[in-house]
């Protein structure tokens, strides 16, 4: 039997993450959101975890090799529209994953897991410094206040603290970070959205709920769902806040 090609005619996005055994965070709920977005989903898992909304009891890190073997089949097949990176856990992972991206002339979002909500620790330490070579070849980063603490070497406890540290981490060479604001005490968070052009907050009620497990990827999902449809970035971040709101 002859298969018949059938092209995708919905814009299409990329996540490459790892895997959430419980569904609620990672390439299941990336790939639920640009669904949700009218989007075609595709994905390279970087990991498996066995996970579910207490923590994660274990991971595997996928062989780089085959990392790079899902990249090639996507994006040979496809024309992406952009892509998100999330949990790439080990150096040589983040580094297969740079050297994939380098010549993709489209929008990349990097959310840089580094920890699930949980606490667990989701990126070796050795992996942080590659990252830096990563944003480099981004539009987008969306650390959260600890992610954004690491990268830009500071703390961040304040509104004001978070542009200082988005602007440190442009230096990188991403185009714009968005620091999101909901490790940040107050009742209203705020996500501070920081570019060349200057600075724009994002500001939406606190929801009163432990269940955030996920919240990260919804966004930065979101962004890039938004991002693949042709939207430019501060209508794509806006769009993306209030539909987690």
């Amino acid at each position: 039997m002859t298969r018949t090609y059938a092209p995708v005619t919905q814009p299409v996005a990329l996540a490459v993450a790892g895997s959430d055994s419980g569904g609620g965070a990672g390439i299941q709920a990336d790939l639920r959101t640009m669904a949700a977005h009218g989007v075609h989903g595709t994905s390279v898992v970087t990991a498996t975890t066995a996970q579910h909304t207490r923590g994660v009891e274990d991971t595997h890190v996928l062989p780089v090799d085959h990392v790079r073997a899902q990249y090639r089949a996507v994006a040979g097949d496809v024309d992406l529209g952009a892509v998100k990176t999330g949990m790439l856990a080990t150096a040589p992972v983040v580094g297969a994953v740079r050297d994939c991206l380098a010549d993709a002339a489209v929008p990349v979002v990097v959310d840089p897991v580094m920890v699930a909500a949980s606490g667990d620790r989701l990126l070796s330490e050795a992996a942080e410094a590659a990252y830096e070579e990563l944003l480099a070849e981004a539009r987008l980063a969306t650390p959260n206040v600890d992610e954004a603490e690491v990268l830009a070497g500071r703390a961040v406890e304040t509104p004001a603290d978070a542009v200082e540290a988005g602007e440190t981490i442009r230096e990188t060479g991403v185009d714009a970070v968005l620091v999101k604001g909901g490790h940040l005490s107050g009742e209203t968070v705020v996500d501070t959205l920081v570019t060349a052009d200057g600075v724009e907050r994002f500001e939406h009620p606190r929801v009163d709920t432990d269940a955030t497990h996920g919240s990260g990827c919804v966004l930065s999902s979101a962004v890039a769902a938004r991002l693949a449809s042709g939207e430019e970035l501060p209508a794509a971040v806006g769009a993306a806040t209030a539909f987690l709101a």
